[in-house]
């Protein structure tokens, strides 16, 4: 069997990361800034940006055009939607989610970063860490983004002075350390110039570290999802027809955390149902062993049954099932969540009918104070709720696994997705009250 080498996987290195910050701070330019100084702009898109700018009667490219691209956000000089894009250099491939700066749009940071291994958050340097900063500080802590990097923008309106930029760092990362994030790297910048964006900034002789471009490059991430608890949740059951294959069945999914290996004990979930791996195919080549983000079909020892919504997990390493949920969720749907919204709940591959029991608290980001039993969340808010699911699932703490502790609340009459949720303490709920509400016959 062949294997993937060190080397090869250090080729295909992928960062997920998201910008953020408040209105008007320059993510777009800072994005347009990367894109367009590493090279990754082509052409036609750059002679098109030129275009518009020059009928603006600006000089210079606007680079914030690449990057917001609904006609809304061109008129109205906002991001408002989350704008993806994929660009690589030599030493790394990028996956970049810039989001938007408004307080109605807190939902869409949280879509951008709910899959970012690193937060870039923004800061005018003339007026400093402000209520949105910390706002977007405390959602990269909340869905933990392992890595932040904070980026003092604008620092040629402020004389390029380092004293401005102490100050300002000094603030930020005293706040992010007390939300718990584990790691800030500030840098000062200026996108619309392009000082220690891609360049070393020529201005700012006093910084010794990293531009933007070479810390996202360098970032370590190998806490990636490789070292967490293997999980595979399955996607499709593989049977080949044909004299080749008469009793091949293969168990398909994308790995979701951790490793596997031919030989390993494992277990299906729900059912409990236990096995050994007997084989693992990889783009249609057997491999002795897969990891995260890898598309593979397992095959197992015996012939048991699994079907789609399945969670193939190691012996020594399964999570408990239940069917009582509580976890952190940021509502991203108009309609409000209340309690005794019935509700389908999405996990990993898994839907399942579901109630929501109880909604304990609501955060509120400006001083992360909390707002015993609201009764309901609208559209952006983050509060805690207790669900309760009409089939036990498999779930993992979100504080050890990111894809294997979320989910997401969908509405049953039109699959409307209502609430993205991290199973487990994500912050301090109060004391739940006693709920003396009337059974609804939907108890499960």
């Amino acid at each position: 069997m062949s294997t993937i080498t060190t080397e090869e996987l250090a080729e295909t290195t992928l960062l997920r990361f998201a910008t953020a910050g408040s209105v008007d701070d320059g993510k777009s330019t800072l994005v347009g800034r990367l894109l367009h100084d590493s090279k990754s702009v082509l052409t036609d898109q750059l002679e098109a940006v030129e275009r518009v700018s020059a009928s603006r009667g600006q000089e210079a490219p606007d680079l914030a055009l690449l990057t917001d691209g609904l006609r809304a956000e061109r008129e109205q000089g906002i991001t408002i939607d989350v704008a993806y894009r994929y660009f690589a250099t030599p030493r790394r491939r990028f996956i970049l989610a810039d989001t938007p700066g408004h307080v109605q749009y807190t939902r869409n940071m949280v879509t951008g970063a709910s899959t970012a291994e690193l937060t870039v958050i923004l800061v005018d340097a003339r007026n400093g860490v402000v209520e949105q900063t910390r706002r977007h500080a405390a959602i990269a802590a909340l869905l933990r983004v392992p890595h932040a990097v904070l980026a003092v923008n604008k620092m040629d309106l402020v004389g390029y002075e380092e004293k401005v930029f102490a100050a300002i760092a000094e603030e930020f990362t005293a706040y992010a350390t007390e939300l718990g994030v584990p790691e800030v790297t500030a840098i000062p910048i200026s996108a619309l110039v392009g000082d220690n964006v891609v360049e070393p900034s020529a201005n700012m002789d006093w910084y010794g570290g990293p531009t933007v471009l070479e810390h996202l490059e360098t970032v370590p991430v190998a806490h990636d999802l490789s070292h967490c608890h293997a999980r595979l949740p399955v996607q499709y059951v593989i049977r080949p027809q044909g004299p080749d294959h008469p009793d091949y069945r293969g168990y398909a999914g994308q790995i979701a955390a951790g490793s596997f290996h031919v030989g390993e004990s494992v277990t299906v979930l729900p059912s409990g149902r236990a096995s050994k791996i007997s084989g693992i195919d990889l783009l249609g080549e057997p491999v002795d062993v897969a990891w995260t983000t890898q598309s593979v079909t397992l095959l197992l020892e015996d012939d048991i049954d699994i079907s789609r919504g399945d969670l193939i997990v190691p012996s020594k390493d399964a999570p408990a099932t239940t069917q009582d949920i509580e976890a952190t969720v940021c509502h991203v749907a108009d309609a409000p969540l209340t309690v005794g919204h019935r509700v389908l709940l999405k996990h990993g591959t898994r839907t399942v009918k579901a109630i929501v029991k109880d909604i304990p608290s609501r955060l509120t980001l400006d001083d992360l104070s909390l707002h015993p039993h609201p009764g309901q969340l609208v559209a952006n808010d983050i509060g805690r709720v207790k669900i309760r699911t009409a089939e036990p699932l498999p779930v993992d703490s979100y504080a050890d696994s990111r894809r294997t502790g979320s989910f997401i609340l969908i509405d049953p009459n039109d699959g409307t997705t209502l609430t993205a949720g991290m199973v487990g303490e994500s912050f301090a709920a109060p004391e739940p009250v006693k709920d003396d509400s009337e059974d609804d016959g939907w108890d499960f």
